[in-house]
């Protein structure tokens, strides 16, 4: 399933849902529905700075992470699937900008609507 995220500062934000989860879940916020106010993104984009830059310090849990979110092809190896990899700090990035252009705009952004 697709969230497409949206706001009125920048361009909308298309994620899988189980590549959004882990920063949905970063922020309490529900997969289905939500709002990250113009208030709260200031801390939602420090959130999830912070686990970036965690991430890129314990590659090796991140790269656990998305092995499971990874849809394996038929005869696709555990060592090709590593190899295929996209980091968290990869998948965060679009929304990374979309929080950045929310808090300098004083917009809210949106999903599920």
């Amino acid at each position: 399933m697709l969230i497409a995220f949206k706001s009125k500062s920048s361009p909308e934000v298309l994620m899988y849902q189980e590549h959004a989860q882990r920063i949905l879940d970063l922020l309490h916020k529900n997969p289905t529905r939500g709002v990250i106010t113009a208030e709260e993104a200031a801390r939602a984009l420090s959130v999830l700075e912070h686990e970036v830059a965690e991430s890129k310090l314990h590659p090796e849990s991140d790269v656990e992470h998305d092995i499971h979110s990874h849809e394996k092809e038929d005869g696709e190896t555990v060592e090709h699937a590593v190899m295929q990899r996209v980091g968290f700090a990869a998948r965060a990035f679009p929304l990374l900008e979309m929080l950045r252009s929310a808090k300098q705009e004083n917009e809210s952004i949106i999903w599920g609507v």
